[in-house]
């Protein structure tokens, strides 16, 4: 992965978990006043967006590695193979 998308993604995943924090912490003390449980309901649903973000910028970052890994291993067998 280049430089510049390293960065990007980095970006957009700390962008993520702060949206996920700010959106919970925001509706919690909103209803609070109400109840408290219905205070956690509601940062608990403030919080799934964000998660969501998250989880699928970790997945793309997980498929990247993967590609990585498995681009050098198939260089390394082509070397295995054309020295047999």
């Amino acid at each position: 992965m280049n430089h510049f998308l390293s960065l990007l993604i980095n970006f957009l995943l700390g962008a993520s978990w702060a949206f996920s924090f700010f959106g919970a912490t925001v509706l919690f003390f909103i209803f609070i006043k109400v109840n408290i449980f219905y205070a956690l309901f509601t940062a608990l649903v403030g919080l799934i967006p964000g998660a969501f973000m998250v989880l699928l910028i970790e997945y793309f970052i997980l498929h990247q590695e993967k590609l990585a890994e498995l681009k050098k291993q198939t260089k390394l067998l082509e070397k295995l193979v054309s020295q047999s």
